[in-house]
């Protein structure tokens, strides 16, 4: 069974992406969505399997954008941060970009 986070950590988490990493999120967005064509995206929400992101694509349209862990699953607030560090590096990776170091 899937494990379901609090609607704080919800809260928490997504204000942060959606504040300090908005491009984070088009970068995710784009290395594992199958349209390569987006201009922004937005973490709508996680829960212990993986993260999800609505991306906009370039002509109005938005898709839903599943990322599972990388690690596998998790049940508890701090793994997030981990798992959404290593979903951010498998990005990069992916598109040939130099990820930013982690503090």
């Amino acid at each position: 069974m899937t494990f379901r986070f609090d609607d704080d950590a919800l809260a928490g988490v997504l204000r942060h992406m959606n504040g300090d990493h908005t491009g984070d999120n088009l970068l995710i967005a784009r290395a594992f969505a199958p349209e390569a064509d987006l201009v922004a995206a937005t973490m709508t929400g996680f829960d212990g399997d993986g993260g999800d992101w609505a991306a906009e694509t370039a002509d109005g349209g938005t898709i839903v954008v599943r990322v599972p862990w990388p690690g596998g699953p998790i049940d508890e607030r701090p793994q997030v941060r981990r798992e959404v560090v290593a979903v951010y590096d498998e990005a990069c990776r992916r598109l040939g970009v130099e990820p930013r170091p982690h503090a």
